[in-house]
């Protein structure tokens, strides 16, 4: 070997363990953050009765005039998340049938919970349209525009008499820590890696999502619904919020 390759070497493996030891000092010393949205002590069941946490994210039941039903937590959800994810799953029903899923994911100290939600559904073989931004208006605790990242998505269907169609889904999400929002998934790794390194606090973020079904076509309808449930909800359960809007600031 090469007087020159072997320094690169030895240099290359000095930095590969100060990182991990850095690492270590790090997790071995860092302090749990407080969670973005409220936890209350009720337990949590997988889809076979049996119980997965003795706590839950505490979703309103009651959102404008929709009821609501606590919804089990999926065995596929089970193995693929930690032993120490917080969740709540709730599902909202109008009077007209139009029903909505509210979903949050919270970590604990294994920082796996949160992922990109777009794996999720392309691996249950959705088809997703280009994602944007968008904005949700909150009324509470003071006016302020809530930041989150709309996708839509296609499924195939056939009915047993070989009836085919697609159906549409309308999906909404966004990330909430301690007074930490954010819609941009790349955003909410820096700002972790940045309250870690900075603090020794491991922040425990937590990912929202709602998403409602429709025909192609009514996108847009369906997505103004789900931001009517998001604004009556997220006051309910999230403890952050976002900067006050200039109307707010100016009265």
């Amino acid at each position: 070997m090469k007087r020159s390759s072997l320094i690169f070497l030895v240099a290359g493996l000095t930095l590969i363990g100060a990182a991990s030891a850095f690492l270590v000092h790090h997790q071995a010393h860092q302090k749990l953050g407080t969670p973005g949205v409220k936890v209350v002590p009720v337990a949590s069941y997988d889809t076979e009765g049996k119980l997965i946490m003795t706590n839950s994210v505490d979703l309103p039941e009651k959102v404008l005039n929709y009821t609501s039903e606590i919804r089990p937590i999926t065995q596929d959800t089970l193995r693929w998340l930690p032993k120490d994810t917080t969740y709540g799953q709730r599902l909202y029903k109008a009077p007209d049938g139009f029903e909505v899923a509210l979903n949050v994911v919270l970590m604990g100290a294994d920082r796996t919970s949160i992922h990109r939600p777009e794996w999720c559904l392309s691996g249950v073989g959705w088809a997703i349209d280009p994602q944007e931004v968008a904005t949700v208006p909150i009324s509470e605790p003071h006016p302020y525009q809530l930041e989150v990242m709309k996708l839509t998505a296609s499924h195939p269907w056939e009915t047993a008499t070989g009836e085919k169609g697609v159906q549409r889904v309308v999906f909404v999400y966004w990330f909430v820590a301690d007074h930490e929002l954010t819609a941009k998934p790349g955003q909410r790794m820096r700002w972790m890696a940045r309250d870690l390194l900075l603090s020794g606090v491991l922040q425990r973020w937590a990912y929202v999502a709602c998403a409602g079904y429709c025909n192609p076509g009514q996108e847009d309808a369906t997505f103004s619904r789900i931001k009517e449930v998001i604004a009556a909800a997220a006051p309910q359960f999230q403890l952050a919020a976002g900067s006050p809007t200039a109307l707010a600031r100016n009265p």
